[in-house]
């Protein structure tokens, strides 16, 4: 079984988090704010390095204006 973060169901959910967050105007230091965390934790999750749950996403399709079926294949 291979890695969540090396399937073709995670870089889509990645990619679409970037142009979300592009869409929505905002940078990755303005979303780790709204989130309380980190750029460098936004800039993993962007990369493809780490993984996010569900209540993550949630929070990000929230932020970015987004349903969260707008990040699901």
């Amino acid at each position: 079984m291979n890695k969540t973060i090396y399937t073709n169901e995670h870089k889509h959910i990645v990619q679409q988090l970037k142009k979300a967050r592009i869409e929505a105007g905002l940078d990755q230091e303005e979303v780790a704010k709204l989130l309380k965390k980190t750029q460098s934790y936004i800039s993993k999750i962007e990369s493809g390095q780490c993984r996010i749950d569900v209540v993550q996403l949630k929070e990000l399709a929230k932020i970015y204006k987004k349903d969260i079926s707008f990040f699901l294949k």
